[in-house]
């Protein structure tokens, strides 16, 4: 399970972040971002060498607080041929330097993310070792065939969301902009085969929940 260290990381992650959202085809607010943490969760690497965090923060530097799901790798080295993914680099105060992706182009997250789509893997918790994260929820009406990603699917931006690396004949969609789930109504739309969907917080203190990622014929 994801070992969580006490310890500085400079700069910050939400200090790279608000550098790098304003870039992003999906980032509805201004130029300066004001960003708070909102939730988020990890999942593990099985080589235990790329840690994955799916951080989601809230911008209320607008009319209207949005918020974003932004999923991150750190690797200790830099990603061959993914530089145009680099989020930027921190100085973590046990490991040394880390490379910080764009999660989306790094094909470990992609694999990991369709094992919990499938529930082949937990997700874990964000700020806590070795604990499960109880507020991520996800299903899949597959034959049991284990996902893999075709690596050469493009990973595209839309307005809200970003297409991932998925197996072949499927789409996968991972939810940038972040809805609240109405009341009583499905989080998963009709035509998911699977799906991933967790809670964040809002800047007055109550909890929302919505889709974070979908898999579709």
């Amino acid at each position: 399970m994801a070992v969580i260290y006490k310890t500085e990381l400079k700069p910050t992650k939400l200090e790279l972040l608000t550098s790098w959202l304003p870039s992003r085809p999906w980032y509805l607010g201004s130029d300066e971002p004001a960003l708070v943490k909102a939730g988020g969760f990890r999942l593990d690497d099985p080589e235990g060498a790329v840690g994955i965090e799916f951080i989601i923060v809230t911008d209320t530097s607008g009319d209207r607080p949005t918020t974003y799901l932004v999923p991150l790798t750190y690797r200790g080295a830099p990603l061959d041929g993914a530089e145009h993914a680099l989020v930027g680099t921190m100085e973590h105060g046990v490991l040394g330097p880390r490379w910080a992706y764009d999660g989306c182009h790094d094909p470990v997250l992609a694999a990991q993310l369709l094992a919990l789509v499938e529930g082949r893997v937990q997700a874990q918790a964000q700020s806590v070792s070795d604990a499960l994260d109880r507020d991520i929820t996800r299903s899949y009406a597959g034959d049991g065939s284990p996902l893999t990603p075709d690596l050469t699917t493009a990973v595209t931006d839309d307005q809200e969301s970003t297409r991932l690396p998925a197996p072949q004949g499927m789409t996968f969609r991972l939810q940038r902009v972040l809805r609240p789930a109405q009341d009583d109504a499905p989080v998963a739309p009709p035509e998911a085969i699977g799906h991933v969907a967790g809670v964040w917080q809002t800047p007055d203190g109550s909890r929302e929940r919505g889709l974070f990622a979908v898999l579709s014929a």
